[in-house]
């Protein structure tokens, strides 16, 4: 419930009052205590209050992890590798957002997209279930891994040719290869491996699953772009055990900006 807070004022003509027990009680700006903020910062990043969904375009989200790969490597000393799945307007507005800032990304499709082009062609040249694909799939996925992307393609094409596929058979090993024809700037595998680049996102992709889809992902709800940043900084924070010692620090931020930065240089209690 509500509490009540009586305290003296130091007035000034012209000023506005001063009250040092605020400081000292590190009383919030608002009406909403800290113990009460925290209850509903801990509660938000679980998911259980503020339910939503990111209404950003696309555009607007590269132009973010832009901002944030300048933040860390404001220098540019270190290369840019942007892992994307192959979507056309997605690598066109990385592209761009690289060229408007001049700064050099290499662009990697992840390989778990190419086996899945891979897996398609295979199942079109083989039985079901045969044991030959996967042996099939490993020897055309280690050709692309050493820079060989229009060598598969090709193969892919003459082995349709040779099995007289047709309808949906044929359709599916001619998709297979015009993707590794079409990607072939973006596989440059030998390049990434020697590098230490990565060249999945699985583990990206994971961690998105846990800290945003089964968070944000809400049937019926709906974000803010800040609103939704806020509450995974927070996901963040309690998936890394790192919550208190954060909430530490928020606490003492509180007291500069709303009591201490008021006085200048005036000494003022502090709280316990």
């Amino acid at each position: 419930g509500q509490v009540r807070v009586t305290r003296m004022a130091y007035r000034a003509p012209g000023a506005a009052n001063l009250y040092p027990a605020d400081a000292a009680l590190n009383l919030p700006a608002g009406k909403y205590s800290h113990g009460l903020r925290r209850l509903a910062a801990a509660q938000a990043a679980r998911g259980k209050w503020l339910t939503a969904s990111i209404a950003a375009e696309i555009r607007h989200v590269i132009a973010a992890v832009f901002d944030e790969a300048g933040r860390r490597d404001p220098g540019h000393t270190r290369p840019w590798v942007a892992l994307v799945d192959g979507n056309p307007h997605q690598i066109r507005r990385i592209t761009a957002e690289a060229a408007r800032r001049g700064v050099p990304v290499t662009i990697l499709i992840d390989f778990i997209h190419v086996l899945e082009y891979l897996w398609q062609a295979a199942w079109s040249l083989h039985r079901e279930a045969d044991p030959a694909a996967e042996t099939w799939v490993a020897a055309h996925a280690r050709a692309i891994l050493d820079g060989h992307a229009p060598q598969v393609a090709a193969a892919i094409r003459a082995a349709a040719d040779t099995a007289a596929l047709t309808g949906a058979r044929r359709a599916a090993a001619a998709r297979a290869a015009r993707y590794l024809d079409t990607k072939h700037p973006y596989l440059s595998y030998p390049r990434a491996l020697t590098a230490g680049w990565p060249i999945s996102t699985g583990v990206i992709e994971g961690a998105c699953r846990y800290l945003v889809k089964d968070r944000m992902d809400i049937t019926g709800a709906r974000w803010s772009v800040p609103g939704a940043e806020a509450i995974l900084k927070l996901r963040a924070l309690t998936a890394n055990g790192d919550f208190d010692t954060y909430w530490t620090h928020h606490l003492q931020q509180e007291q500069h900006r709303n009591h201490h930065a008021r006085y200048l240089n005036t000494a003022i209690p502090r709280a316990a």
